[in-house]
């Protein structure tokens, strides 16, 4: 809030009252400026929450439901929202016609997201020069697993060399389990290891 008169915005609030329709609140202020004493009304509104269509994963399963947002407000991918199922995270919104990374609520078509309540599942394959032996994984989401790993996992003792993330491949690095969709790995000759994954191996 800025002074009309002075553009100043050292304001001071001497009074505030909210109104409601059946679409917006608005809430009105009696403002006094603090440099030129002009006293003066300003107001702002927003518009009522309503349900947006959602759909989350959990795992394997997509859940189609709805929460209730304010159209005033803004989604970015990476947002965090209290929904039916718990506390989900924003991955893709679509608007008419295309998706995007952030857009208006107002504008929203669908939004996607993924459970942050449940350990992440990601996908871990052995190559076995020609064979491959493929595993699924719940593991913590905070989880990091490194290219330089040497990891036991059922019956092999592995070595890490691809991270495949969901927007891209990591040869040199590391990343946390929810963001990751494949580790792909080599065994090696070595009894020693930095960690075992045999038990997060869902059967």
């Amino acid at each position: 809030m800025q002074c009309p008169i002075c553009g100043s915005d050292e304001i001071e609030i001497l009074n505030s009252k909210e109104k409601s329709s059946k679409k917006n609140f608005t809430e009105e202020y009696l403002l006094k400026c603090q440099d030129c004493n002009h006293v003066f009304k300003d107001s702002f509104s927003i518009k009522k929450p309503r349900p947006y269509r959602i759909i989350i994963s959990e795992l394997e399963n997509s859940i189609k439901t709805t929460i209730d947002l304010s159209p005033s407000d803004q989604l970015e991918v990476g947002d965090i929202l209290l929904s039916d199922l718990g506390q989900v995270e924003v991955t893709s919104i679509e608007i008419e016609g295309k998706r995007v990374k952030k857009s208006l609520i107002e504008n929203i078509i669908t939004i996607w997201a993924s459970s942050i309540e449940i350990p992440a599942r990601i996908g871990f394959s052995v190559d076995l020069h020609g064979k491959v032996d493929s595993y699924k994984l719940d593991l913590d989401r905070d989880f990091e697993i490194s290219t330089k790993s040497i990891v036991k996992i059922d019956k092999y003792i592995v070595k890490i060399h691809v991270i495949k993330t969901e927007e891209r491949k990591i040869t040199n690095g590391y990343a946390k389990a929810n963001v990751i969709k494949r580790v792909y790995s080599r065994p090696i000759k070595t009894k020693k290891y930095d960690y075992d994954l045999t038990n997060k191996i869902v059967k």
